[in-house]
């Protein structure tokens, strides 16, 4: 996947707490970087999270599935650019895909999985149609089906 691919990308320098005695981010931390990209991601679109989901079509989302593939490690002060996009939008499910660079390395891959339920029952319910529509709009390749 090229970087061209991602529409969305947040800059962000490692820190002192994020490393181990080596210099090196501690691999927890990768999906804390991930997670930054999803939140600044909505904030992006302009969805509100939870108030325009949970409030306003009254579903949740919650990770069913996280996978990181390591190619390089990120130490201490580096700069790196973390890109993110919507890979996949099933009925209920998300499919959100990760990209994490120092300059053009490609350090990680990661891949979160979303699910769409109904907070009470937890049980899937469909991604509400203004929010499909929102994700659809805003990515530069349109997420697969």
């Amino acid at each position: 996947m090229a970087k061209t691919d991602f529409r969305h990308s947040v800059p962000l320098r490692v820190r002192w707490a994020e490393v181990d005695p080596q210099s090196i981010v501690f691999n927890a931390h990768y999906l804390t970087y991930c997670d930054i990209c999803v939140t600044e991601y909505w904030r992006a679109l302009g969805v509100r999270y939870p108030e325009d989901v949970l409030g306003a079509h009254g579903v949740d989302i919650f990770v069913a599935k996280s996978t990181l593939e390591y190619h390089a490690s990120a130490r201490f002060d580096d700069e790196l650019e973390v890109r993110g996009r919507m890979a996949r939008l099933g009925r209920s499910s998300m499919l959100f895909r990760v990209e994490i660079f120092r300059g053009e390395e490609h350090l990680i891959t990661g891949e979160i999985v979303y699910v769409c339920a109904d907070p009470a029952t937890q049980k899937s319910a469909p991604i509400p149609g203004p929010v499909r529509e929102i994700i659809e709009a805003y990515e530069v390749v349109k997420p697969a089906s």
